[in-house]
């Protein structure tokens, strides 16, 4: 079993997620994070002042699936999310050692 982290923009969310769907991935977490790479930020406008933002918004997606499905779900991610601009995100995969279903106490892929 992997774990799969994605951060990814915004608004390539609902893509990511429909493409996941659609191959039968339906289990994940996103979450709202704040962070830069290359990208470093930018300087906006408000009101007259200049400031600069340091961390962008960015969603951070996180799935876990069977060793067999990793590539695929990876390239799922990369096709669906992918603008071809700085800032499109990272992919990050570890070891998972055990899972447990709370509810019904299942175990390991039984439980993914």
């Amino acid at each position: 079993m992997k774990k799969i982290e994605a951060i990814i923009k915004p608004f390539k969310l609902e893509d990511v997620k429909d493409a996941l769907t659609e191959a039968g991935i339906t289990g994940m977490t996103v979450s709202d994070v704040k962070g830069y790479g290359r990208q470093q930020g930018h300087s906006e406008l408000y009101r007259g002042a200049e400031y600069v933002v340091d961390f962008l918004p960015k969603i951070k997606l996180e799935l876990i699936v069977a060793e067999d499905d990793v590539d695929n779900t990876i390239q799922l991610i990369t096709d669906s999310a992918k603008t071809g601009k700085i800032g499109d995100g990272k992919i990050f995969v570890s070891n998972i050692e055990k899972i447990v279903r709370i509810r019904t106490g299942e175990e390991d892929e039984e439980a993914i």
